[in-house]
């Protein structure tokens, strides 16, 4: 009887306890928001896919991405980049949440990165100086550039010393050579230019015999070095710049300095070329630099470089040769972000209504 009393006593506990319990235990946890406070968005320069106006942001991936961000309904801000490898940097270290920029999708990226479904299809293309010809400034250009200019320099120190020392010497020596200094000087001048120049001296009387015949022989080798010298240096500048006008591929121009964008695709693609070339932070920066001879051509994305060229006609710059190293394009992500795949998903929607394609003809054209 005790037993009895015992189990039933035991039931009467258990029920109780299963009616006592809250009703929200019973339920299955519901997943967490991904992330309470603003998305960091990282954002660098790059027209026409991202543009600063005043103190906001836009262009291509701009527009995209705040479409994007409608439809997560998440609140975010912009910060800024001066370079695409710190912004790719700071994205990695998960300091940035999305990477709002044209960002090529390649493997060294993605085994630090996470992307999202390509949105555009890039490569690369090569802008040169249209400002190249055979005119006299860039000819000085192009001879100081090389260094010729300070050998020229050199030399006229030397011309004008054999001048004074040879109308000194004449003037002691030769009894016929005119007694007014400017008129020995200029004797002394034609005669050091006759031997620099044509190679011949002119006709003079010889007043050391042998010894005499001898040092004349050493300067006429001297002059007709210097001759050799003037005439080779000028005409590889010429065909430099001659040769500048016919670049249509990366092979033209791998024995001279290539621009390219820090923390690029492209970067690391010349680098890997063995090709000598020159980093820069922007656009900008780089056609300085193409414009100043301190490099032969510009290696970036295409549509970075036609945009640049179609929107600043007054800039003698010229983008050259077809596509090559074609790539695609993602927004970058810290790898295994939460916010990878609901990005990928509201931008294939994008894809599928045209959203995407009405922006790149908003931007590019047809």
């Amino acid at each position: 009887m005790k037993t009895s009393h015992r189990v039933i006593a035991f039931c009467i506990l258990f029920l109780a306890s299963l009616c006592l319990q809250s009703p929200a235990s019973s339920q299955e946890p519901q997943p967490q928001p991904l992330l309470a406070e603003p998305l960091q968005i990282g954002v660098f320069v790059n027209p026409p896919f991202v543009m600063r106006q005043g103190d906001k942001f836009t262009g291509m991936a701009v527009d995209l991405w705040e479409r994007l961000g409608e439809r997560l309904d998440r609140q975010y801000h912009y910060v800024e980049f001066q370079t695409l490898g710190d912004l790719l940097d700071a994205t990695a270290s998960g300091k940035v949440d999305v990477a709002v920029t044209n960002t090529t999708i390649n493997r060294s990226r993605a085994e630090r990165l996470d992307f999202t479904q390509p949105w555009f299809d890039g490569g690369m293309r090569i802008m040169i100086n249209t400002d190249q010809s055979d005119g006299f400034g860039n000819l000085l250009a192009g001879l100081s550039k090389a260094g010729y200019l300070r050998s020229y320099a050199w030399m006229a120190m030397i011309v004008v010393a054999a001048t004074v020392l040879l109308t000194l010497f004449d003037r002691r020596f030769d009894a016929s050579f005119p007694k007014r200094w400017t008129d020995g000087i200029a004797e002394s001048f034609y005669t050091v230019m006759s031997v620099a120049t044509s190679g011949k001296p002119p006709a003079r009387s010889n007043l050391f015999g042998w010894v005499g015949r001898i040092w004349q022989g050493v300067w006429l080798a001297c002059g007709v070095a210097v001759l050799a010298y003037v005439t080779s240096s000028i005409t590889s500048v010429m065909t430099t710049l001659s040769l500048t006008n016919q670049i249509n591929s990366i092979a033209d121009v791998a024995d001279r300095p290539i621009g390219v964008l820090t923390g690029t695709v492209e970067e690391e693609f010349v680098r890997a070329q063995g090709i000598q070339m020159f980093r820069y932070p922007s656009l900008e920066d780089a056609v300085d630099g193409l414009r100043s001879g301190e490099t032969t051509a510009i290696v970036a994305d295409a549509p970075i470089l036609e945009y640049y060229a179609h929107s600043h006609p007054d800039q003698p710059v010229k983008v050259v040769g077809r596509l090559f190293e074609p790539d695609k394009y993602g927004f970058a992500l810290p790898r295994l972000s939460r916010l990878t795949r609901p990005i990928t998903v509201a931008l294939l929607g994008a894809i599928d209504s045209g959203e995407v394609e009405a922006l790149r003809k908003q931007y590019f054209g047809r």
